[in-house]
């Protein structure tokens, strides 16, 4: 039997037949496809590309919202021997524009929220053949926003609707050519082209196979020993590798339910919806990354605070019992301990914490974060609170988990064990491998790794090198066999004297410690000292102004340089980071770093060289300088600007 995903597809609509698939949230309430109807529904949509006229190894890009129709037309376009190439709805235009065109994709599926990324480009792109599907049923509304915009809209538009109906009424003389391409399906094939979020340069396309996405699926599974039934809530977007792997293919293997918030009105209308539909859906686990995460943490801190009296006094005494009960993870706690911290644990767990999950619904078991360094802080707080986040690794390159912390086996601050059937090994800088312990560049090997970039031999010869994934990222496995990442090896702080250090997870220790920290980017290029530039959490600032009544632009610089170092305080990081590499200074940044300025990208990390290109002048300004690194004219102008 290949390994494919049509085969996944296939054994799913038989093994959990009228088990919901996908839902998602209309008017009447919330509507499922089972698995069965999702694999008829795939078909249709697979007979109506057929229909007209597409081909095998045809791209088609898909710009939209999490939703019903966004699984079935990928499924549906895998099934006519097509490549899908899923798009970020938090991309630009012209990003968007350079990867349909760089990729020679013929067609895109669009959304109503997501016109508007493509009312500029839509004139470039609506040559030649291309053509539009649109997932939303009300075509008026569509024109209407489509007049106000300048676009003219014409045949090449296709409601989505319309494709399937078209797909059904030819199915049957259809059917023999479906059938054809399922057995004719390679497990080579190139079935997706991911494209890289660019954050050290342009975007590559990652080819990955029918391969990649069942192995890596399986090997998830393996290690995390989940059961069938579960239900998840897809908050990330479904594009993201980590969302798209596990909302749409892990699902297919244990009959799992993916439920994606309504996005309904407009993009801005997920993040108001999360909370309500958390308890509506009351999900078994989620996936999230650590900016989510942070944010969450952050409010349900403030929510507390708020509350005060005894309801803060438990939560901090039950915070910091379940903190000191269950350390790193890895190990059970002592019978000294549990004699010392577990009676104060379970009060607060009873009386606060079991209020706070209700925050995730009533079934919530677990989270699982990728796409950036989560900070331990952040894992031993929701591990004390009843709700573990699992920090995981993983690339685009790779389909993209490589490794994960599980239930059943842990170690904050690490990224987990390797997954089954990944070779892992770290590479010292002289080309040697390094034992447990050692620092160096991770790389793997597996039938999880991508065939190559689309269009870039260069990059491919530099990526896959032997057999093996060099993944970019710097770290280490303990003895344990628990990897740690530590970071980008382009994004590396580089000193005077030639050492190298990862800038990730002081970064995380500063903005996840520091009360009034939003955003943390260190710099260090060939420097005699390390510095920072810093955004600030501006309604922080302002609770504190209205508390502490500081009106002085001096004043609250001090409590700004106080929360930038709060981290050095906290026992989880005494000791952690060389002296040579905790900024000494810092540049207070009016603007914060966001999608709109191309300074994060669509998981929410920081595009390191977009925002480097912006403030070379501030940076190098900070080493010339005469004035106090912290205590200067333009951090104080720069507060004064943002108190008004």
């Amino acid at each position: 039997m290949k390994r494919t995903i049509l085969q996944m597809v296939a054994q799913a609509a038989q093994k959990y037949k009228d088990v919901p698939y996908t839902c998602e949230k209309q008017d009447q309430g919330w509507k499922c496809l089972s698995f069965a109807e999702a694999d008829a529904m795939s078909d249709q949509v697979a007979s109506g590309l057929l229909g007209l006229g597409f081909q095998p190894q045809d791209k088609i890009g898909i710009l939209s919202e999490g939703r019903i129709a966004w699984v079935m037309a990928e499924i549906g376009l895998l099934k006519a021997r097509c490549v899908s190439v899923p798009l970020s709805i938090k991309q630009m235009p012209e990003e968007i524009l350079f990867r349909l065109q760089h990729s020679d994709s013929k067609a895109l599926c669009i959304s109503y929220n997501t016109f508007d990324k493509v009312a500029g480009i839509y004139a470039a792109l609506s040559k030649g053949g291309f053509r539009f599907f649109y997932f939303d049923d009300d075509r008026a509304a569509l024109d209407e926003k489509a007049r106000k915009m300048g676009v003219k809209l014409g045949p090449e538009l296709v409601l989505f609707a319309d494709l399937v109906r078209q797909g059904q009424s030819a199915l049957e003389s259809n059917t023999p050519h479906l059938r054809r391409n399922k057995e004719e399906a390679e497990e080579d094939d190139t079935v997706i082209i991911s494209y890289t979020s660019g954050t050290s340069g342009n975007p590559k396309g990652v080819m990955l196979t029918h391969l990649n996405y069942y192995a890596n699926s399986r090997s998830s599974l393996d290690s995390f020993g989940l059961p069938e039934g579960l239900r998840t809530l897809i908050i990330l977007p479904i594009d993201h590798s980590f969302g798209h792997t596990v909302g749409t293919y892990i699902a297919l293997l244990r009959g799992f339910s993916i439920y994606f918030v309504d996005s309904r009105g407009s993009s801005l209308n997920a993040l108001k919806n999360i909370p309500i539909n958390l308890k509506e859906v009351s999900p078994d686990f989620l996936l999230t990354v650590p900016a989510l995460t942070a944010n969450l943490m952050k409010k349900i801190q403030d929510g507390i605070e708020a509350k005060g009296g005894v309801a803060k006094a438990l939560f901090d005494k039950g915070l910091a019992a379940g903190i000191a009960l269950f350390g790193d993870g890895s190990r059970p706690p002592s019978a000294l301990a549990k004699a010392r911290y577990l009676p104060v644990y379970k009060l607060a767990d009873a009386v606060v914490f079991k209020k706070v999950r209700e925050i995730f619904g009533s079934r919530i078991q677990f989270c699982v974060s990728g796409g950036a360094l989560l900070d331990v802080s952040q894992q031993k707080f929701f591990n004390a609170i009843g709700v573990p986040v699992y920090q995981g690794y993983g690339l685009s390159e790779a389909t993209p988990v490589i490794s994960t912390n599980t239930a059943a086996r842990h170690k904050f601050g690490s990224s987990g064990p390797v997954l089954q059937g990944v070779e892992c090994r770290i590479v010292k800088p002289d080309g040697e491998l390094a034992r447990p312990g050692e620092q160096g560049e991770i790389i793997i090997r597996g039938e999880n790794v991508m065939k190559g970039y689309y269009k870039n031999p260069k990059a491919t010869q530099e990526t896959l090198r032997g057999g093996w994934l060099y993944t970019g990222d710097m770290g280490y496995l303990d003895p344990e066999g628990f990897l740690y990442v530590q970071g980008r090896a382009k994004a590396l702080l580089i000193s005077d004297d030639g050492e190298k250090y990862s800038p990730e997870a002081i970064e995380e220790a500063i903005a996840n410690q520091g009360e009034l920290i939003a955003q943390v980017m260190v710099y260090n290029d060939h420097r005699k000292f390390t510095s920072a530039l810093v955004t600030l959490d501006m309604e922080k600032v302002r609770q504190h102004q209205r508390k502490a009544g500081t009106k002085d632009a001096k004043a609250l610089l001090e409590q700004v340089k106080a929360s930038f170092y709060a981290f050095q305080d906290k026992p989880d990081y005494k000791g952690k980071f060389p002296a040579k590499w905790v900024p000494v200074a810092f540049r207070v940044l009016a603007e914060p770093f966001t999608e709109q300025n191309m300074m994060i990208n669509s998981t929410l990390k920081m595009v390191r060289y977009k925002i480097q290109e912006a403030y070379q002048h501030v940076l190098d300004d900070i080493y010339v300088s005469n004035q106090d690194r912290v205590f200067n004219d333009a951090n104080l102008e720069a507060i004064q600007k943002l108190m008004k």
